[in-house]
């Protein structure tokens, strides 16, 4: 039987990011498959977050990229990363949430990221499309968040993975965007 490591890896993101001490076995459990083929795929603990980290990040680019977010308006922008970022919110998650299992460390490739998601903010500040009340960067947090929260969601059935990309774009538009009252 043929382990597929990048649904092992959605498997651990998903937990980790609700129980950052989940043990191996618990992984393991969690993606389906025994202890011994985990380790069979990633030597230990630090090899698996490191897999998560690299895979996270390019899901992440990937789904920029795809969203092709320096393109037309903001809004338009934000609902297309979201709808191609959906599939990826548990690794998405995982990459926000990764400092507890990281002490002190920042990773240059998601900086680079984060950078890209703020100037999209930054740029919709400057449009007038996006509220300057609130910084460019706690409207990234606040997008994240939500798709963590989307992806938790769906996991425990709570709503439909088709409803998510709505839910989440809905949500955080409606509280970025700028109104004409502002």
């Amino acid at each position: 039987m043929s382990v597929d490591r990048d649904q092992v890896l959605r498997a651990a993101a998903t937990l980790l990011t609700r129980k950052a001490t989940a043990s191996m076995d618990e992984i393991a459990k969690a993606a389906g498959i025994s202890r011994a083929t985990l380790h069979r795929h990633f030597a230990g603990r630090d090899a698996l977050i490191r897999a998560l980290e690299e895979l996270g990040l390019a899901r992440f680019g990937a789904a920029l990229d795809a969203a092709d977010i320096e393109q037309g308006d903001v809004p338009q922008a934000l609902r297309r990363l979201v709808a191609h970022t959906r599939d990826e919110a548990p690794l998405l998650a995982f990459l926000t949430t990764e400092n507890q299992l990281f002490e002190g460390e920042v990773n240059a490739g998601w900086d680079r990221l984060d950078a890209r998601l703020t100037g999209l903010f930054q740029r919709g500040q400057e449009r007038g499309e996006v509220r300057v009340d609130l910084t460019a960067a706690w409207c990234a947090e606040a997008l994240y968040g939500l798709l963590g929260a989307g992806a938790w969601a769906v996991h425990n059935g709570r709503i439909a993975p088709n409803d998510m990309e709505r839910m989440v774009a809905e949500l955080l538009l409606g509280g970025v965007r700028r109104s004409m009252e502002q």
